[in-house]
């Protein structure tokens, strides 16, 4: 017989908090919505057995990402994850490369820590809530040697396109915590929106396009091509890839 939760209980007693910035509440327009769907009973087993290893809630306090993941290799953030293979197959493609998965999917990090636990991959760590928290208020500056943006929702309806994450605001704290010589990769199969991302992108001082044609680079070999995708794919979606590299001041 099965019994509910009472009022109040958390969802995973062990696991990500359902709100973990709740004091850093901000009347502010999201880029994201939270998704409470169905988790599976292995993804629930994994955010209660790992959840205390390799998540973190993300909450305002400062994080040191050397003893989040007991190393100081390089930190590449990755914000939207999906389910998490193509993250679990670039983690395990590149194991000298850190991965720090941001998303508010509950069964997409309970999948994702399913993945690098099935997989030996020790070089993934899964953050729950808001990205723009933790950049702003949890990393320090040049923290990061990369940032991954594949598939964001692209809001679609002109008046809902203040909530694309790609926006100059957006650029303006991410080069804050991004090294010189680190890239920003983008990826989307909505061609306005891959246009707007190309605008914003090449306007902004701090960032320069690695192609020289100033264009959209092709899917490069180190980004799997998700089953999402190939699905877009076979519809006939044109599927645009962006790689802007950060440059130091003064260097643009």
């Amino acid at each position: 017989m099965r019994h509910g939760r009472a009022k109040g209980e958390p969802r995973f007693p062990d696991g990500p908090k359902a709100d973990p910035a709740g004091s850093h509440f901000e009347r502010r327009i999201r880029s994201f919505q939270p998704r409470r769907s169905r988790v599976t009973a292995g993804q629930a087993e994994a955010l209660q057995r790992l959840w205390s290893r390799w998540g973190l809630d993300i909450d305002g306090h400062h994080v040191d990402l050397a003893e989040l993941f007991g190393n100081d290799r390089p930190v590449v953030l990755e914000i939207g994850f999906g389910m998490g293979e193509a993250t679990a197959q670039m983690a395990a493609a590149d194991p000298g490369t850190n991965i720090l998965a941001v998303d508010v999917h509950t069964p997409g990090q309970g999948n994702l820590l399913n993945l690098a636990d099935h997989n030996g991959l020790t070089n993934v760590r899964v953050a729950n809530g808001d990205a723009i928290i933790l950049l702003r208020e949890m990393l320090t500056a040049d923290a990061l040697d990369g940032l991954r943006v594949y598939f964001p929702d692209p809001w679609p309806k002109k008046r809902h396109h203040k909530r694309r994450l790609i926006q100059p605001e957006f650029l303006d704290l991410a080069a804050t915590r991004l090294r010189p010589g680190a890239i920003v990769h983008c990826a989307t199969d909505w061609e306005p929106y891959a246009e707007q991302m190309l605008e914003v992108l090449t306007a902004h001082p701090l960032f320069e396009n690695t192609r020289a044609d100033g264009g959209f680079a092709p899917r490069p070999g180190f980004r799997p091509l998700t089953r999402f995708e190939g699905q877009g794919l076979d519809k006939g979606h044109v599927v645009n890839d962006l790689l802007f590299r950060r440059v130091p001041h003064g260097d643009r």
